[in-house]
């Protein structure tokens, strides 16, 4: 999962030691959620796995809330945000990119989810009335053109089914709407409890799955099952406590440069794990895709 919480803090002139071994964590797990995935949606079927991530990831969180001991009442509209963010992000968005990942390699599929910043631009410009700059504008052009390319380059492979790429989309587009939705909760509620309650909303939204999960969990083998865990555990609860624990010490939009690292990192832990990787024509589609994502943070 693409979870990047925003928050402003101070410009700080270097980036201490203990906040980029974080950020190194941070990256790393990301990047091998999408290859996690990949290989445990073998035995686990796309609710199910969402909803044994988030039970896994949620109680790890909520564990750490317990120790922290620090909680704020949400006001009515917070719980509103908060239940569209859960949903949104942790719930659809883990479903949708789950399903994607049946018929998309791993690395496709990061860099077509990397395209989440543009698409929040465009619903902030659109229902936050913070316009359409010329380079966002340019940046989502370039951006769609590498969507295009990679739904060529996978239907191109024979086995790969463009519904696979549209539900890459759907992940991206309901990544945005979360952290839209997660932002302004951000400004008052800790970014842990904030977490853990958007996590345990979508697993309650993902409980019709639990047939299924307890089926999965019968059939599948050991081995998916802790890749399970893994996912619930380190790119779930560890990398949302790094991210948070990096974004307390350095620059939030230093910090956000990161994550264009993700899709890289993905493909070569896939390759390494999984012998795969993206077909030359998604690959070109995916670097277009990042290239539109980086034209749209430009400044007039």
């Amino acid at each position: 999962m693409m979870e990047k919480p925003l928050v402003s803090t101070p410009s700080r002139a270097s980036v201490p030691p203990d906040a980029l071994a974080a950020v190194t964590v941070t990256v790393i797990a990301w990047a091998s959620a999408f290859v996690a995935i990949r290989w445990v949606g073998r035995s686990y079927d796309p609710g199910p796995l969402a909803l044994g991530r988030l039970l896994i990831g949620g109680a790890a969180l909520g564990v750490l809330l317990l120790v922290r001991r620090t909680w704020v009442a949400p006001t009515r509209r917070e719980w509103g945000l908060l239940t569209l963010c859960g949903v949104a992000w942790f719930a659809v968005y883990n479903v949708a990119l789950n399903a994607a990942e049946r018929d998309v390699d791993a690395g496709t599929t990061a860099m077509l989810v990397n395209i989440g910043p543009i698409l929040i631009a465009v619903l902030a410009g659109a229902l936050l009335g913070e316009g359409f700059p010329r380079w966002l504008l340019i940046g989502m052009g370039v951006a769609f053109g590498g969507a295009v390319l990679i739904g060529l380059g996978t239907a191109g492979q024979g086995g790969a089914d463009p519904i696979g790429v549209a539900l890459c989309l759907v992940a991206a587009v309901t990544y945005a709407i979360g952290v839209l939705a997660q932002k302004p909760v951000l400004r008052r509620l800790p970014a842990l409890q904030v977490t853990w309650m958007a996590c345990t909303i979508g697993a309650i939204a993902c409980l019709p799955y639990t047939p299924g999960l307890l089926d999965d969990l019968g059939d599948a083998s050991a081995g998916a099952t802790g890749g399970l865990f893994y996912l619930g555990l380190i790119p779930t609860a560890l990398a949302f406590s790094t991210w948070a624990y990096a974004l307390a010490r350095m620059d939030a939009g230093r910090l956000g440069v990161t994550t264009y690292l993700v899709p890289p990192v993905t493909i070569v832990i896939a390759a390494v794990l999984l012998s795969e990787f993206p077909e030359p024509l998604a690959l070109a589609g995916g670097l277009l895709c990042l290239a539109g994502v980086a034209l749209s943070r430009r400044r007039a």
